[in-house]
């Protein structure tokens, strides 16, 4: 499949890194941000960052998924602040990364940091149905913690 992206900032591809796949067994490419001068998040706080990108997906069969860097999360303590970003096939737009800091320290974003991943992955839109009853499984009803630790 091909996605097409559009540089919306004259500084993608120069000051700003594009995206990219970073090694060929890469699922996601790194979305970095867009700004003029450093973004600093106070802990606690949340931000939207622009990636200075838009993109088309070819129809409703895909989406593009934003994730949180897992080295800004785990040693950082900065998310997404809304888990996981959805880029549906019809939007235009530019992509926004919202970011929280959850940490106890301010932390400073970058122009040009990469600040979240993006994956291309296919979806399944069914058909819905009502029913009375749903199929059996061994499982069951069982919640959140259920099946043991």
């Amino acid at each position: 499949m091909e996605l097409k992206i559009k540089a919306l900032s004259p500084r993608i591809g120069r000051d700003i890194p594009a995206p990219h796949f970073a090694t060929s067994g890469a699922a996601a490419m790194d979305l970095c941000a867009c700004v003029d001068e450093p973004v600093t998040l106070a802990p606690g706080e949340r931000t939207l960052v622009p990636t200075g990108l838009a993109i088309a997906l070819p129809d409703a069969g895909h989406v593009a998924l934003v994730f949180a860097r897992s080295g800004l999360g785990i040693k950082k303590g900065v998310c997404l602040s809304n888990g996981v970003g959805v880029i549906d096939s019809d939007y235009r737009g530019e992509i926004g990364v919202g970011l929280v800091n959850l940490s106890g320290e301010s932390y400073t974003v970058q122009p040009g940091d990469r600040i979240a991943q993006l994956m291309v992955v296919p979806v399944v839109q069914p058909e819905l149905r009502f029913v009375d009853e749903l199929d059996e499984t061994e499982r069951g009803r069982g919640g959140f913690g259920s099946t043991g630790r």
